[in-house]
């Protein structure tokens, strides 16, 4: 790469065949990111898409610039550990890391929030390379590009998809200005986030400055503290991600055999079968859209487990030939990110007719897919706590059939959104909108716990429905089939453990990416669905007008 000047061995190479190195063998995008994902008219089509880089600091758009300040200062003297530790002169560090805060800054100032590239209806743009070329002429991207994305064969009039044309422009005109004036200060910034990229994979001393930062910083965003992950638990994932074809069939074939793939499949029809008669009642849905909801119902694909792709012999079999695994651990790391990247091309490349997952086997991640109409349940998410075929009903329809549950119920969101259903009842529709952020609103908030109520809304409503259309279908089933349906060392009822077991998957400690999530912080995913449900006071006799049993509820689903 060149070195950088603060050791004082540095040879200035060409800009474009240092950035080629970065995102080709150690997958760093220092000025954007560049990814594959579905072509937007064709979401089985492969396509290029070039989108605002993943900064390292947690800056929002609307931070106040006192916070904004503080987090640079934090910032700074992380960089500054980073370049002593790396032999670094202190003078030296402290005058590039400072000018490297000052990239990141103005490359931040450049962004467009994505709610104001959705009002202008500019969420994307398909663009040639060449017309890439002419847009941000200081990126080779045509060798960039085929670097990174071997073995696909690019040309000039390849298409690309670019989300924010207009950050590129003017990350380019940067990049301009520092090769002309300060490029030895734009190199330390390109090795300066490679090493913070690749800090996981480093000594004990850079993962030590890594985690006293990521401490400062959620004290300054005002997050809870998060407790130390073991050392063991990134080993395990990492060793997933890198051999993912061979243990996704291993995986499964120990934890998700027949009985439990048929268990699930009996719990799934049973909440279907709930949300279709639920659909039949929605006071602000008329006869026609309900009966096109039923039919989305009935249209939906389910899949469970793993992907059919996954779980081919050959994947199993497969011997990862250019792994280079030795003493290094950096270097084995590495060379798991090459072999990574190029699998992922390749995979892309070939035909894929079916739906791609987004998840791993093992992962406890649900979703629905809008373009491929499916919904997917993983293994992970059918193994306990969350379904065993042998816990009683109430344990299995309570955690998985309410997740199962909300997940169906992503096959609606338009509905909810302004317009979404020209032909419901817009009015009801909008009482039902305010009466259930009114509802969350009213929750008291642990310090240092924050949420968008706007941004959490349809997370809400898919929380609440699913837990009402889970004690539907719980309830039907109790009606059919009667017999023990208790834990013997609690003292519950079916209902009451039906609600115990929904909270203690809901219930969690906040991860690092809540900042970002579209859910509800834990304690309102659980607090919220349950003093919506009337049964629920019932059977615990919460006094009334007690946080979990309000005097009024809301009904969406």
């Amino acid at each position: 790469l060149g070195g950088w000047r603060i050791s004082g061995k540095w040879t200035s190479l060409n800009f474009n065949r240092t950035l080629r190195l970065l995102m080709s063998q150690y997958g760093h995008f220092p000025f954007f990111r560049a990814y594959l994902g579905p072509h937007p008219a064709s979401p089985h089509t492969p396509v290029i898409q070039i989108d605002q880089p993943e900064f390292d600091v947690p800056l929002k758009q609307d931070q106040e610039q006192k916070i904004y300040a503080q987090i640079f200062r934090e910032y700074l003297t992380y960089l500054n550990q980073l370049g002593t530790l790396l032999g670094g002169d202190p003078s030296k560090v402290q005058e590039h890391s400072s000018l490297s805060i000052s990239i990141t800054s103005r490359l931040f100032q450049f962004l467009r929030p994505l709610e104001q590239r959705r009002a202008q209806g500019k969420l994307f743009q398909m663009v040639t390379i060449d017309q890439l070329k002419e847009m941000a002429p200081a990126i080779d991207w045509l060798s960039c590009l085929q670097a990174t994305f071997t073995p696909m064969s690019l040309s000039p009039s390849q298409s690309l998809v670019v989300h924010d044309v207009e950050y590129l422009k003017n990350m380019s005109q940067l990049v301009e200005e520092m090769l002309l004036k300060q490029r030895d200060f734009l190199q330390s910034h390109m090795i300066l986030g490679l090493v913070v990229t690749l800090s996981p994979a480093l000594d004990s001393q850079f993962q030590e400055a890594r985690r006293k930062l990521s401490q400062k910083l959620r004290e300054l965003t005002e997050q809870p503290p998060m407790p130390a992950r073991p050392r063991w638990m990134k080993c395990v994932e990492e060793t997933g991600t890198f051999f993912e074809p061979t243990l996704a069939a291993l995986f499964v074939r120990e934890a998700f055999g027949p009985s439990t793939r048929s268990a699930a499949m009996k719990l799934f029809t049973a909440i279907r079968d709930a949300l279709i008669t639920r659909l039949r009642n929605l006071p602000w849905m008329n006869e026609e859209t309900q009966n096109m909801a039923q039919d989305k119902v009935a249209q939906l694909q389910v899949e469970m487990g793993a992907s059919e792709w996954a779980l081919k012999p050959e994947l199993a079999r497969q011997e990862y030939n250019d792994i280079q695994l030795g003493s290094s651990f950096l270097q084995s790391v590495l060379s798991c990110v090459r072999s990574l990247r190029a699998r992922i091309v390749q995979s892309f490349l070939q035909p894929h007719p079916q739906h791609r997952w987004k998840v791993s086997p093992w992962d406890v991640n649900a979703y629905y897919s809008v373009s491929d109409h499916v919904v997917v349940f993983p293994a992970g998410l059918l193994q306990p706590p969350f379904f065993h075929p042998g816990y009683p009903r109430a344990v299995n329809f309570g955690a998985a059939g309410s997740i199962m549950a909300h997940e169906l119920l992503h096959i609606f969101y338009q509905l909810l959104l302004p317009g979404g259903c020209l032909a419901c009842d817009n009015h009801a529709l909008q009482e039902a909108h305010l009466c259930l952020k009114r509802h969350y609103a009213a929750f008291p908030l642990p310090s240092r716990t924050s949420f968008n109520d706007s941004l959490t809304f349809l997370e809400n409503a898919a929380d609440v429905g699913g837990l009402a259309i889970a004690l539907q279908a719980y309830s039907k089933r109790l009606l059919r089939h009667h017999g023990k349906t208790v834990l013997p060392s609690l003292d519950l009822s079916p209902q009451q453990i039906f609600f115990r077991s929904y909270a203690q998957v809901m219930c969690r400690k906040p991860s690092p990416q809540d900042s970002h999530d579209t859910h509800s912080p834990p304690h309102l995913r659980v607090h919220g669905p349950l003093s919506s449900t009337p049964a629920f006071a019932r059977y615990f006799r919460c006094a009334r007008g007690a946080l979990l049993n309000p005097s009024s509820r809301c009904q969406l689903w």
